[in-house]
């Protein structure tokens, strides 16, 4: 399993935990600010910003948070005026990592980054320092128990995807961005249960850590995670099971 995937499993396990934390409404917020602002207002026709209300409710993102983040991407209320800046850096062992951010400061955003980068035994890079080992795509994750194997591929090979993936549980759909959405309409309409549905950053390339270095790069991931500034983070690591299970002990 690529390391995106499993850091991705990671946070999932983490989910309560990263609520406790008081900042997951928040970067739910700033992502629907953004979706509005860059694609209007209206769901039906930004499919960015129907995910990122999917998500915010999944997550019982009150109804008025949702409404008035709408209104604040398209300039209907004020607010601060957030924008989208990709960071990149390296994490232990030489790990490519992206980190995306919606912040109204980016002196403290970097500063931020920085601090945690070197504490966590990585360092920033420049701009294409790393990005050039990832690629974007649409990554659509369905449930085994959901449907059967060969129907999923059927349907999604002729909506336009690029590749399907099986694992123990899950079903992996990757496409083309521009894709992304004719794909996941086709998957509901044929009333297929998804678990996630996103645009994301793939790797083309891994690094395989173990021990100290492993165990370094999920404290440096988790620390990018927790800053209300970071909205995604990306990274081209793999790290064996055992570690993985020993971390959530």
């Amino acid at each position: 399993m690529s390391g995106h995937s499993k850091w991705h499993n990671i946070r999932l396990r983490k989910g309560a935990q990263d609520a406790k934390r008081g900042n997951l409404f928040t970067k739910l917020a700033r992502e629907i600010i953004i979706a509005a602002k860059t694609g209007g207002g209206n769901p039906e026709t930004n499919t960015r910003l129907r995910l990122a209300i999917q998500k915010a409710r999944e997550h019982s993102m009150p109804q008025e948070n949702i409404r008035r983040s709408i209104m604040r991407g398209t300039g209907e209320l004020e607010g601060e005026a957030y924008e989208e800046v990709t960071y990149e850096g390296y994490g232990p062992g030489g790990v490519a990592i992206l980190v995306e951010c919606a912040t109204d400061n980016r002196n403290r955003t970097v500063a931020n980054l920085r601090s945690i980068f070197n504490k966590h035994g990585g360092r920033m890079g420049e701009s294409g320092s790393v990005s050039y080992r990832f690629r974007p795509v649409g990554l659509i994750v369905i449930p085994r128990t959901a449907v059967e194997e060969d129907r999923l591929f059927a349907l999604a090979i002729e909506a336009g995807a690029e590749d399907m993936r099986t694992d123990e549980e899950n079903y992996e759909i990757v496409t083309q961005p521009e894709d992304f959405a004719k794909v996941r309409q086709a998957i509901e309409d044929a009333g297929i249960p998804m678990l996630r549905a996103e645009y994301t950053m793939e790797p083309l390339d891994l690094v395989h850590l173990e021990g100290k270095e492993a165990q370094q790069m999920l404290r440096l991931l988790e620390r990018l995670e927790e800053d209300d500034d970071v909205q995604h983070v990306y990274a081209n690591f793999d790290i064996a099971d055992e570690v993985l299970e020993a971390t959530e002990g």
